[in-house]
């Protein structure tokens, strides 16, 4: 049984969404980094591949969308998040790695973004700040004057 599915073999990759475990392809390779000669004896590196059709299935259009524009990095050609984690030397949290980077994703393509609401500043603000700038010329030209007085 895997250790990352519940009892109905659906995975949790963020609040409120779950997708069957067969949806989640793990391959394993042999990874660098730490672990000294231990690296070149276990597939340690996890891979992880995802269709975005199952996605598709659990999420609305919009957030799949976001989703698309969020991972385009881990998007391979044919609609297919690939996302890899060789930060351990454990096979399972390198795939609890993936799964993490995944759940990132799906939470972040969730949210939804607030509209900018556009606004101008008041009357009275555009003319302290437009007094402000007179002022500041009046202090640049009295500098002027009194280092440069006129010539006769």
């Amino acid at each position: 049984m895997d250790p990352l599915a519940d009892e109905h073999n659906q995975i949790t990759i963020a609040p409120g969404i779950t997708v069957p475990a067969s949806a989640l392809r793990f391959t394993f390779a042999r990874s660098g980094g730490p672990g000294g000669q231990n690296v070149n004896k276990l597939a340690t590196q996890a891979t992880l591949t995802i269709s975005l059709d199952d996605l598709a299935a659990v999420l609305p259009p919009s957030a799949l969308a976001r989703l698309k524009h969020h991972a385009a990095r881990y998007l391979a050609g044919d609609d297919r998040l690939i996302i890899a984690s060789s930060e351990s030397r454990s096979q399972l949290a390198n795939r609890k790695a993936c799964l993490t980077k995944l759940r990132e994703l799906v939470v972040a393509a969730r949210h939804r973004p607030k509209r900018r609401k556009p606004t101008r500043p008041s009357r009275r603000a555009i003319q302290r700040r437009l007094d402000a700038k007179k002022q500041r010329g009046q202090q640049k030209r009295s500098r002027h004057i009194n280092r440069n007085p006129p010539r006769e």
